[in-house]
């Protein structure tokens, strides 16, 4: 894992958790509207770096991982931990963890559920076969991924991550998300947002965010209508940050 950061690091700590699959740059946006009122952590996670080939474990080992940086180099305190998808479930497990202090947490299209075996079986041959087909260049795979997976500037990025990307990475990253998540009641002064979209497989982050309010009321749940599955953060960017800095 590497820790990109940005702004002055007298301010909070704000940090930013990408999802699977996702180039850490997924954040630009975000990096430039708060790296000038906070301090910004984006951590490339393992299985994901561009430079180098790295391995994903577990969703715990990437928590623990990052809760280790945020104790060396922020005395531990959290302004802010936001993760999208995958990064949401890392956020989760960083704040059940209980190991930092954090003042706000936002958790966006976060599977906290688990899903049956099938359905991880079908997803892992999936994303086993969209870094296979990624590293071959092969067209159909990278005009889908433009059209519905990242806008065409993060293409050079993700191919760089999809280059280094394990098969094993793969398929413990799908079985580690979608694995039993145990829900904790969190510290009331700890405001929590669960974002989530309508569309397609939503309905899990849906239910994932029901939960989270119903064991820590002070949940805000904030659904946007007609949105698929981390479709504001990375086709509508400013409108993700527009709408993250105003509830903060």
């Amino acid at each position: 894992m590497l820790f990109h950061t940005f702004g002055d690091n007298s301010k909070k700590t704000v940090l930013l958790i990408h999802g699977a699959l996702t180039p850490w740059q997924i954040w630009d946006n975000a990096i430039e509207t708060f790296s000038k009122d906070y301090f910004v952590i984006v951590p490339e996670l393992d299985a994901h770096t561009e430079d180098k080939a790295t391995s994903f474990q577990s969703v715990e080992e990437e928590a623990r991982e990052i809760i280790d940086y945020i104790l060396k180099t922020r005395a531990g305190k959290s302004f802010l931990i936001c993760g999208l998808s995958m990064g949401g479930r890392i956020a989760a497990v960083i704040a059940n963890m209980q190991k930092l202090e954090i003042e706000n947490l936002i958790l966006d299209g976060a599977p906290l559920l688990p899903l049956p075996k099938l359905m991880i079986k079908i997803m892992t041959r999936n994303y086993l076969a969209i870094i296979r087909e990624s590293k071959k260049r092969e067209r159909k795979v990278l005009e889908n991924f433009k059209k519905n997976f990242l806008p065409e500037k993060y293409l050079e990025a993700f191919l760089r991550l999809a280059d280094n990307m394990g098969e094993a990475s793969i398929k413990n990253m799908v079985s580690s998300v979608f694995s039993k998540f145990d829900y904790k009641k969190y510290d009331s002064s700890c405001r929590i947002l669960f974002m989530h979209g309508s569309k397609g497989n939503e309905a899990l982050a849906k239910k994932s965010a029901a939960k989270m309010k119903k064991i820590n009321p002070q949940t805000e749940i904030k659904c946007f209508k007609g949105y698929s599955h981390a479709q504001l953060a990375c086709f509508e960017a400013e409108k993700w940050t527009r709408e993250v800095d105003e509830w903060l």
